[in-house]
């Protein structure tokens, strides 16, 4: 029963730990990103990477989403008669949820990995305590430029994450099932809002924030040499893909209420 109560305990001591240091390291780098010098050659490489060379992923990834989505819900909603509505469901699909949350994913897979990784190996190889010695602050010239790219670059994944899943449903609905291409884009006019789609950015503005935070943090804490950069990067991965879809429900909550 004792043993219990402790590994209880110990956890408890372990995750309370994390968050704190997660949250200083967070409050560190909203410090040093209003603190001159601005490092925006390396935050404009930060969102090339985060940015640019995860578009293919997410384009591969949105359309046939859509037109998955699209396929499965023609195929139900021919049961009640209600094929013209599925160009509407599509569209709040992507842009209140699947864009946001699958882009977000991918992003934590591919992007968070090599942060997490980079920053791991830089710890490992004393080049981070380099940097300290050398007088350059190792949170405004690594985290930041990846915590803003991250924020900035994942509302605009999701953006052509929802064109391109919205077209792979009309792929699917016209072109598959000969629906009519006018009742498509009509119904999906007709009902979605502004607030779905800036909602929608908003909570992929959030992922993206909590996918450079936390893959920096495994990273830049790393330690153990080569098998304490791989349990790091993994950690960030799982942590990043936990805390994305924790967070979508009380998002989704607070912002589609």
């Amino acid at each position: 029963m004792f043993k219990i109560i402790a590994l209880i305990g110990k956890v408890i001591l372990n995750f309370s730990e994390e968050m704190g240091r997660i949250l200083l390291l967070f409050s560190v780098t909203l410090k040093q990103m209003i603190i001159p010098p601005y490092e925006v050659r390396n935050t404009f490489k930060q969102m090339l990477e985060i940015g640019i060379r995860s578009l293919p992923v997410v384009l591969i990834t949105a359309i046939f989403t859509g037109m998955v989505f699209s396929l499965q819900t023609f195929t139900g909603f021919k049961r009640f008669g209600a094929e013209t509505l599925v160009g509407t469901v599509v569209a709040l699909s992507m842009t209140r949820e699947l864009g946001p949350v699958l882009t977000a994913l991918i992003v934590a897979g591919r992007a968070g990995a090599a942060m997490a990784a980079e920053l791991g190996t830089m710890r490992v190889t004393e080049q981070i305590d380099a940097l300290e010695t050398l007088a350059t602050n190792p949170v405004k010239y690594l985290i930041v430029p990846r915590f803003v790219a991250g924020t900035l670059m994942l509302p605009a994944l999701a953006t052509i994450a929802d064109i391109t899943g919205i077209a792979g449903g009309y792929l699917v609905t016209v072109g598959l099932f000969e629906s009519s291409s006018i009742v498509y884009w009509k119904r999906t006019w007709d009902y979605l809002e502004t607030s779905d789609i800036f909602n929608g950015l908003i909570k992929a503005a959030f992922f993206g924030a909590s996918i450079s935070l936390i893959s920096c943090y495994k990273g830049f804490y790393t330690r153990g040499g080569a098998e304490g950069v791989g349990k790091g990067t993994t950690g960030a991965v799982v942590l990043s893909s936990m805390t994305i879809l924790i967070s979508d429900y009380f998002l989704s909550a607070w912002l589609f209420r």
